[in-house]
């Protein structure tokens, strides 16, 4: 069989254009591959740098309300407690599900006592808050409980807002960014530094107050048994104590550049100077340093913040109820029953003084201490050994701002001691 020339060229001519076509091919893959490149990443610069034009708007936003939040708490001289006697109580919602906590509402509606003038059924008769036929009425009588819409509802805290809240939480706009305020009362909450004090039996007492708090949240012995290994290793560190006294300190002087009349260099005179740190400063040095190691990495402070009870109008975690920032005393106007609880350990009969707490507080705020002793007379000795832990008045606050731009997210939490009009910053954690 012959292969002719013609048939050789025809072999070759298709051998060619195969060649071509698939350098062709290479070529546009190749081009593809690099437009997709291209694209992607000027996809990802555009996203990049529109991510940082909203996280500087976020961050405009947060430092912005903060400075705000400071003012206003400035401005307000006292933070004034309100009556709640005709309304369901806040000391133990932390503690029930979500089933016992809607019966909580509907046994507090079904035995609430109303005016005289107002003419309704007797309480006795009430088994359900769908016995009422006049929704105004109920209503009015609920306050900001909203019958058709239970899982809406709050229930207010000490202050008028939900606990721990002392105003209403802020939400405003400011340039592109939508910016949240929240302040919170830290003296309302349990002081995570009480369960590293050392001194002799208030130690004991000290363990004690912890397990009855973290009992109460609903803690394992795993977890309690880990949080105490955690304040063990902090109180290595630094210990944490409620008793400070004026300390005086010598710092040497140095004197040997000083020469004499006669133009020599006097010989070194071993002089010091006396300073006295007071208690104040000792104090709020404690603050600084504790508010470090309570934000740090030894407390697994992400397994205290799992929540325990999530719904429209609760969230609950432990580290919810647990003070942060080495707050010193518990305000009794404003902590809830396990929080009063634990700081009446340190006296004894901690659950019957709590529930005249909670019972009289509802009525009228306690004015000070001599105030609790007239009212809870009975408990007199008790209330003496506790002096020390607990207060009246609010002086520890923390305020928490987040502002969200389109997909950037900025925050800060900082913490504040205020007394009067006096505003003092404890520490400031930012994100």
């Amino acid at each position: 069989m012959r292969v002719t020339n013609e048939t050789k060229n025809n072999v070759g001519t298709r051998a060619h254009r195969g060649i071509v076509l698939l350098v062709t091919l290479v070529l546009l893959v190749v081009l593809s591959m690099l437009g997709y490149t291209l694209s992607v990443r000027l996809a990802s610069r555009r996203h990049r740098d529109h991510y940082i034009i909203d996280y500087q708007a976020a961050r405009y936003g947060c430092d912005s309300a903060m400075k705000y939040a400071l003012a206003i708490l400035e401005e307000i001289e006292d933070l004034k407690l309100i009556a709640r006697s005709n309304e369901p109580d806040f000391s133990d919602l932390f503690y029930y599900s979500e089933s016992e906590y809607n019966e909580y509402l509907a046994d507090w509606a079904a035995k609430r006592t109303f005016d005289e003038d107002i003419n309704l059924p007797d309480t006795n008769d009430i088994n359900d808050v769908n016995d009422f036929n006049d929704v105004d009425i109920l209503e009015s009588a609920l306050g900001v409980i909203d019958v058709n819409e239970p899982n809406s509802s709050t229930v207010r805290g000490p202050y008028g807002p939900s606990w721990p809240f002392v105003v209403e939480p802020v939400e405003l706009k400011i340039g592109s960014a939508t910016v949240k305020i929240e302040i919170e009362d830290e003296n309302a909450k349990y002081p995570l530094g009480w369960a590293m004090l050392e001194e002799g039996e208030v130690k004991r007492e000290a363990e004690a107050a912890l397990e009855t708090f973290c009992e109460w949240m609903g803690m394992g012995s795993r977890e309690i048994d880990l949080l105490k290994r955690q304040l063990e290793q902090m109180s290595e560190i630094k210990p944490f104590k409620l008793d400070f006294k004026p300390i005086k300190k010598k710092a040497p002087i140095d004197t040997s550049a000083r020469r004499s009349r006669r133009g020599r260099r006097s010989g070194r005179t071993a002089r010091y100077k006396t300073t006295t740190v007071s208690a104040a400063q000792q104090i709020a040095r404690q603050r600084a340093d504790f508010a470090k190691l309570f934000h740090g990495s030894i407390i697994d402070t992400e397994s205290l913040a799992r929540p325990t009870i999530v719904s429209e109008s609760r969230k609950e975690s432990t580290l919810k109820y647990m003070g942060m920032w080495a707050s010193r005393q518990v305000n009794i106007n404003t902590a809830p029953r396990h929080v009063l609880e634990a700081a009446f350990t340190f006296g004894g009969d901690a659950g019957r003084i709590a529930e005249v707490i909670i019972q009289r507080r509802r009525i009228t705020p306690f004015k000070d201490i001599d105030d609790l002793r007239k009212s809870v007379f009975r408990y007199s000795s008790s209330i003496e050994k506790c002096e020390k832990y607990i207060t009246t008045v609010s002086r520890f606050f923390t305020i928490r701002v987040t502002a969200i731009s389109g997909v950037a997210k900025a925050s800060a939490i900082i913490a504040v001691t205020k007394d009067g009009g006096k505003i003092e910053r404890i520490g400031i954690i930012s994100s």
